[in-house]
């Protein structure tokens, strides 16, 4: 994808124009989860807060997606949750903890009631939040009477402000059961490269095109980027 960029907000000034001007020239923002500031580099950055709505009223007025993409925790919390056994850094665990963490407190804290025709993309399918959605769900309903402000069910913004790459998750049943629960049109394959060859990729879509209808593998290989990415204008 050439116009394709990664935002660290951090590193603009919101209130200028310089982020508008950046934002209006591609198709697709790449914005970094577990962005960090402050003199140790010690303090976290969650774009749920107020701070950040002039970016999401930006991004929603330019009709822009966001890609929110994981990154590694900040050494303090990596060392507390992986210390005792690093070989869950990265993939295997700690992005999806990080990153479904940050999607869902966009979610609660109301970003997507501020701004509603936001579109923002969640890989490795959905970071598993869609695998867990009843019991998110029920858990959360019990959080309305104490304050938190998301104004919907969080399943209910998969099914208008969220999509998913599959992100080289290549795993059939569980890309059928998502489907289920999203709908197929909220999900875009992806190899995620180089992570993931491509060739393995090639292989799961040959697969694919065994169980899948033609219509349906087109819509996930092709349509639904060209739709959700606005690649045709």
């Amino acid at each position: 994808m050439t116009d394709r960029d990664l935002v660290k907000i951090g590193n603009w000034d919101l209130l200028d124009g310089s982020l508008w001007r950046y934002i209006a020239a591609v198709n697709l923002v790449d914005l970094v989860s577990g962005e960090q500031s402050g003199p140790n580099n010690d303090t976290l950055l969650f774009y749920d807060q107020p701070e950040y709505d002039v970016f999401w009223q930006m991004v929603t007025e330019l009709d822009v997606p966001v890609y929110l993409h994981p990154r590694i925790n900040i050494p303090q919390i990596q060392d507390l949750l992986y210390g005792h056994a690093p070989w869950l850094k990265g993939a295997a665990q700690e992005f999806a903890d990080t990153l479904s963490t940050h999607v869902m407190g966009l979610c609660t804290n109301g970003v997507f009631d501020r701004f509603p025709n936001l579109t923002v993309i969640v890989g490795h399918l959905g970071e598993r939040i869609p695998s867990d959605l009843w019991r998110i769900d029920d858990q959360l309903a019990r959080q309305v009477p104490v304050g938190m402000p998301m104004l919907r069910n969080l399943s209910s913004y998969w099914t208008t402000n969220l999509f998913e790459t599959v992100s080289g998750n290549f795993a059939t049943d569980l890309l059928n059961f998502h489907a289920k629960e999203i709908g197929l049109n909220r999900i875009l394959y992806s190899v995620d490269y180089p992570f993931v060859p491509i060739e393995q990729g090639v292989a799961w879509l040959n697969e694919l095109s065994e169980t899948m209808s033609s219509k349906d593998l087109l819509a996930l290989k092709r349509g639904m980027a060209v739709d959700v990415l606005h690649l045709n204008r």
